[in-house]
C-alpha cells in the first residue's frame, strides 16, 4: 500500500480508489443485493413502504475549504444535508449513492477521510454506501450524495399540506450555522472560540439531520407539512406557505435565535432576527400542525428526543408571508440563494 501521507488520488488510479471505498463501507446489510462495484446497485423494497430519493452536491469554495473544513466533516455534512430533506418527509434513510469529481492531486489521506465520514454518518442513521461514481475535476473538489429512504403509505410528509390556521413550528435555533461560516471566514482561531461560537462552527461543519423527529411526526400523523431549513427559516416558511396556496405570519420575536449567534451580531452590529431568518445550513424542520393535533405533535416531538420545538406562527387565509415585529406587519425578507447579487 502507498505512504497515505504522501500519495495522491491519481497515483493509486480509479480502481484502487473503488477498492478502498469498498474496504470502509464494510459488508452491506442482506437486502442490498447487489452493491459497490457493479455498473448499479440493486435494492429489494421495504415491504410496504415508499420510496424517497433525493440529491444535493457540496462543492469546494461554494459550500466548503479544504483549507478550513476537515475531510471527514465533508463526508458526514454530504449525507446529513441529504438525510435532512428525507427526515423533512417523514422518511428513513436506508442507502446512499455517493459521486466524486477529484482533483488529480487530492491527497489520499483525505480522500480516505472523506469515505470514512460519509460511511460514519450514513451508519448512524442505520443506512449503507451502495455505490456511485468516480470521475476526475480540473478544479475544485465535487461531492454529490443520493440518498434513499423509505415511508409508510400515507405516512409521507409535504411541503403542500398546510391549512390555514396550522401553527408553524420550528425544530432547536437558527442562525448558528450562517455564524459558523462568518467566523471561519473571518480566520478566527478556533483555540480561542468561547463554546456558543465553536457549537456554531460546528453547526456549519457538522450538520444534524433531524432523521427521528421528521418520522415521528410523520408516524404520529401530527403535521400537515413539512420542510427542511437548508435555505433558511424565511425561505422555508415562504416555500411551504406558497406549496399549501396560502399565507402565513411569522411572529418576529418567538424566532429561537441561537445564543452564539445572536451574541455575534450584537457584537458586529447586524439583526439577529434577521440574520437568523435570512442564513441557511441550520437543517432544522418546520412543521405545520392543525390546533387540534398539538398535543399529539408536542407528544411525539417529546417522545423523538428532547430536542427543542418553538412555535412562531401560523398560516393564514390572505397569501402573502408577513413577519410581524412589536405589532408591526413587514414582508418577509428573502432566503438564501445561490444566485443572489
Amino acid at each position: 500500500m502507498p505512504d497515505t501521507n504522501a500519495a495522491t488520488v491519481a497515483a493509486i488510479g480509479e480502481r484502487g480508489l473503488i477498492d478502498r471505498i469498498r474496504a470502509h463501507a464494510g459488508s452491506p446489510p442482506s437486502w442490498v443485493t447487489i452493491g459497490i462495484g457493479d455498473d448499479a446497485a440493486v435494492l429489494e423494497p421495504e415491504r410496504g413502504a415508499l420510496e424517497v430519493v433525493t440529491t444535493d452536491s457540496l462543492i469546494e469554495d461554494v459550500h466548503f475549504r479544504r483549507a478550513w473544513t476537515a475531510p471527514e466533516a465533508v463526508g458526514a455534512k454530504a449525507v446529513a444535508v441529504n438525510f435532512s430533506d428525507l427526515a423533512a418527509m417523514g422518511a428513513a434513510p436506508r442507502a446512499v449513492l455517493l459521486s466524486l469529481a477529484l482533483p488529480p492531486t487530492l491527497p489520499l489521506d483525505d480522500f480516505d477521510r472523506l469515505i470514512e465520514g460519509v460511511v460514519t454518518a450514513a451508519a448512524a442513521e442505520s443506512a449503507c454506501l451502495v455505490g456511485g461514481n468516480l470521475s476526475r475535476s480540473p478544479g475544485p473538489l465535487f461531492v454529490d450524495v443520493t440518498a434513499m429512504g423509505s415511508v409508510r403509505r400515507r405516512r409521507a410528509l409535504t411541503r403542500a399540506g398546510g391549512r390555514a390556521g396550522d401553527e408553524l413550528y420550528v425544530t432547536g435555533s437558527v442562525g448558528g450555522a450562517a455564524v459558523g461560516l462568518a467566523v471561519l471566514a473571518a480566520g478566527l482561531d478556533r483555540s480561542g472560540l468561547d463554546d456558543a461560537l465553536r457549537e456554531c462552527v460546528g453547526r456549519h461543519e457538522r450538520p444534524v439531520a433531524r432523521v427521528r423527529i421528521g418520522r415521528t411526526v410523520a408516524a404520529h400523523r401530527a403535521a400537515t407539512a413539512a420542510i427542511d431549513l437548508s435555505d433558511g427559516l424565511a425561505a422555508a416558511v415562504t416555500q411551504l406557505a406558497e406549496a399549501s396556496g396560502i399565507g402565513a405570519i411569522v411572529d418576529a420575536a418567538a424566532i429561537p435565535v441561537d445564543l452564539g449567534a445572536r451574541a455575534w451580531h450584537q457584537r458586529t452590529g447586524a439583526d439577529p432576527v434577521l440574520a437568523a431568518l435570512t442564513g441557511g445550513e441550520d437543517y432544522e424542520l418546520l412543521f405545520a400542525v392543525p390546533p387540534r393535533r398539538r398535543r399529539a405533535f408536542l407528544a411525539a416531538i417529546a417522545k423523538a428526543g428532547r430536542l427543542a420545538c418553538t412555535k412562531i406562527g401560523q398560516l393564514t387565509k390572505d397569501a402573502g408571508v408577513r413577519l410581524e415585529c412589536g405589532g408591526r406587519m413587514e414582508r418577509m425578507p428573502e432566503g438564501f440563494s445561490h444566485y443572489a447579487r
